[in-house]
């Protein structure tokens, strides 16, 4: 397919924003097409659905290997619900907005006046289909090291943090094992009071146990909670 070269350098402003750059510009291309696009503007071109039914295959692989990592505390019936969170169309159009990928769609006529550039069904498609497009461009690696900055730049785990209570879990654990409850103490608070961050230590004894930081007191402490599960599991902590 013939790009121009405004469009050239539109698609360049989504690679610069996924930090990753296609070899094969055509698969980026394809990634990014609407069947309704298709169904105007001739049979030359190809729609992205192919690259959906490969992307939604790989996106749930690395989601499963990074929550599966990243979450050892889980059991797994915790991690499958944090998986069918994170791969849900819902949390996959959240993603797809933090990288403004409506944007750069080809959509139909029909699709243009119905706001088919926000629609979640639309826009989680196309995530599926440019991590397809990419797993094909240059493998798993490359498509797992690019979804995870993606996560990671979303803050997907902070806007789960309601869902994984890590304090109930720690307290549970502890009362349980030792007869004993964490208590939480701010160890820090920096920046203005509109973004302000907060350090949060987790005791048991008067002994810390962990810390956590986050833009408010409830994250930080729920991180303090998750890094003391992770250590309380890794090693015999002395209480």
């Amino acid at each position: 397919m013939y790009l121009g070269e405004e469009r050239i350098e539109e698609i360049d402003i989504l690679q610069a924003t996924i930090q990753y750059r296609f070899s094969d510009i055509n698969l980026l291309t394809q990634a990014l097409t609407h069947s309704s696009y298709i169904n105007e503007n001739g049979s030359g071109l190809k729609d992205y659905e192919r690259f959906e039914f490969l992307g939604d295959a790989v996106i749930d692989l690395v989601v499963s290997d990074y929550s599966l990592k990243e979450f050892d505390d889980f059991s797994e019936g915790d991690l499958s619900k944090l998986r069918s969170r994170l791969v849900s169309e819902a949390n996959l159009a959240y993603l797809a907005r933090t990288i403004d990928l409506g944007r750069f769609l080809l959509l139909g006529r029909g699709e243009e006046l119905t706001d088919g550039r926000n629609k979640d069904s639309i826009l989680a498609c196309s995530l599926e289909a440019l991590f397809g497009a990419i797993f094909l461009d240059s493998g798993y690696h490359e498509a797992s090291e690019a979804f995870l900055k993606i996560i990671k730049k979303a803050d997907v785990e902070s806007k789960f943090f309601d869902d994984q209570d890590y304090k109930s879990k720690l307290q549970e654990l502890l009362q349980g094992k030792q007869g004993k409850i964490p208590t939480y103490r701010v160890l820090k608070e920096e920046g203005p009071g509109h973004s302000k961050i907060f350090e949060i230590g987790v005791y048991v004894n008067k002994k810390i146990l962990e810390k956590g930081t986050g833009k408010n007191k409830k994250e930080a402490e729920q991180k303090a909670a998750k890094r003391a599960l992770k250590r309380i599991a890794k090693e015999d902590f002395d209480f």
